[in-house]
């Protein structure tokens, strides 16, 4: 019997009743409205939020370390860790000043040369700070606030390169830790957020902790998102690991957790029965599943081998595999882009919606596939992963691909899709992931449908037309000059296949009726949120 089958069998009867044998993780007990328990999408396996660009990563990120700009709900960059800014006449210069009174969690002032030295990290990793490395001439500090951006030429959309909300954010470390190879993991925690890192208390795969820290200077303004004022109300966040479903419901329903990030959708009919909880969508931009294959090595460095992938691929058993059976959760793709959203396409976007075995036969054996063994690397402590990595087992099977179904957790999965070792010596063929929906709406941010070679995200899928529609979004003068430049990246990119979408799906999340101030978007904000 499948994980969802038992599921829904145990929900007549109640998934307290279900679970009463199932051993609990041990939770800390603590003054019960300052210590808020929380139950994170994955395991923070690393935490390093410039090296990678897991969402748990950058979630936990953005409670320790804080930005420069803060993108708000209606994705406008606003002032953060900044003062003022101003440009010069030409957008050559950009000059920045820091805000009064900002301390590192060791007491440290945040000074300019520690901005300078955290931005040209970001910057290695970042597909908007490629851009702009690429145009700089100089980025320095000029006194211990303020620091000076020349360049070569304008770059218009600065400010949302330094606020989006899709990692790797522009997160401020201390200039120290900030030197570190942006290709090699930080080993130091020291952050210039609103909650410090409990470095002794983290034990990966079972619980991080975050405590408020005293000396964080909010902004004025009500929080908005990654924006405004990030007060925090509660002394203590203790995020812990429950990857079992029926678990984390059960620890929910008991009080032993007050919120949970992503509930499995066929548990939500139970936690909406329960009077001592709320249960919502926690972020209606939802979320684009993604099979992610890598173009170095074959089979996929073939065009006809992921063609035929793409074509034999049905978005409805992916869905239905992650969110079940309600069909206001899901929508099927003709594009890469967010649907519902101003530039939203699916121009050259047929072979998305093919579900064509027998097409997808013939182009797997035009293209001299030699049975190859395709190293599937799926995390199995993410519901979504677990299920959309099972579909794709049976799809290429049932195409004649040879499948090496590597089974492992969130946190491997992380570390072995940056490997650009061959798949048979410790790299992979492809992985399962999603795109945030926030992150989807333009390519200013979207950084997994960029196509520029080694400097593309994992996968490595190298596309010129792609590139040259990005540019030309970039360049765009009104918003049909954007829709025709996406029109035409998308068709590139569904025909070279830069990645396949599964399909477009909301989540819910779950907290506690104790619990005040959760909003939805695209991360957790624990920003205004208390407990009684």
């Amino acid at each position: 019997m499948d994980r969802r089958r038992f599921l829904k069998s145990t929900v007549g009867a109640g998934i307290a009743a279900a679970t009463a044998g199932l051993s609990m993780p041990a939770v800390a007990q603590g003054a019960a409205g300052k210590t808020l328990r929380f139950v994170p999408q994955a395991n923070l396996a690393n935490f390093d939020p410039i090296w990678g660009t897991q969402y748990v990563v950058r979630n936990a990120a953005a409670l320790v370390w804080d930005t420069l700009y803060g993108i708000d709900s209606q994705f406008r960059p606003q002032r953060q860790m900044v003062e003022g800014e101003e440009v010069s006449s030409d957008g050559l210069t950009w000059t920045f000043k820091l805000r009064e009174g900002l301390k590192f969690h060791d007491g440290s002032p945040v000074l300019a040369r520690d901005v300078v030295q955290s931005l040209k990290r970001w910057q290695a990793r970042d597909p908007m700070g490629l851009m702009i490395k690429a145009i700089e001439n100089e980025l320095a500090a000029t006194d211990d606030r303020s620091w000076k951006w020349q360049l070569k030429q304008p770059f218009p959309k600065m400010l949302l390169a330094l606020a989006k909300n899709n990692a790797p954010c522009s997160f401020i470390m201390p200039e120290r830790i900030a030197r570190t190879d942006p290709f090699q993991q930080i080993t130091e925690y020291v952050g210039s957020g609103p909650m410090k890192f409990a470095r002794s208390e983290w034990v990966p795969g079972a619980k991080a902790v975050f405590e408020k820290f005293a000396d964080y200077v909010p902004r004025s303004e009500k929080a908005d998102w990654l924006a405004g004022g990030k007060r925090i109300l509660i002394d203590r966040v203790e995020w812990v690991i429950m990857p079992d479903p029926a678990t984390a419901a059960a620890a929910l329903q008991n009080g032993e957790v007050d919120w949970w990030e992503t509930p499995l959708a066929d548990l939500i009919p139970v936690l909406k029965g329960n009077a001592s909880i709320n249960v919502d969508i926690g972020d209606p931009l939802g979320n684009i599943g993604a099979f992610r294959m890598n173009h170095l090595f074959p089979p996929f460095n073939n065009l006809k081998v992921r063609q035929a992938v793409m074509t034999a691929l049905n978005q409805e058993d992916y869905m239905r595999a992650v969110v079940g059976d309600d069909d206001k959760l899901w929508k099927e793709l003709g594009g890469f882009f967010t649907p519902g959203t101003p530039l939203y396409t699916e121009e050259g976007g047929a072979m998305m919606k093919a579900k064509n075995v027998a097409a997808a036969k013939k182009l797997l054996a035009e293209s001299g596939y030699k049975g190859e063994p395709v190293v599937c690397v799926v995390a199995q402590d993410m519901a979504a992963t677990k299920s959309m990595g099972d579909v794709t087992a049976e799809l290429l099977k049932s195409i004649g691909m040879n499948v090496d179904f590597v089974a492992t957790d969130w946190g491997t999965v992380g570390a072995r899709r940056a490997q650009k070792t061959p798949p048979d010596k410790g790299g992979w063929s492809m992985f399962h992931t999603w795109h945030a929906g926030a992150d989807c709406i333009n390519p200013a941010a979207y950084t997994a449908i960029r196509a520029n070679g080694d400097k593309a995200w994992f996968g490595w899928p190298d596309v010129p037309a792609v590139e040259t529609e990005v540019a030309n979004w970039f360049d765009a003068r009104d918003l049909a000059a954007e829709k025709a430049a996406l029109g035409r990246l998308n068709k590139a990119a569904v025909e070279n296949v830069v990645y396949a979408p599964t399909g477009f799906y909301l989540n819910y999340q779950a907290w506690r009726k104790n619990v005040s101030g959760v909003v939805s978007g695209p991360l957790p904000f624990f920003w205004d949120v208390s407990k009684a």
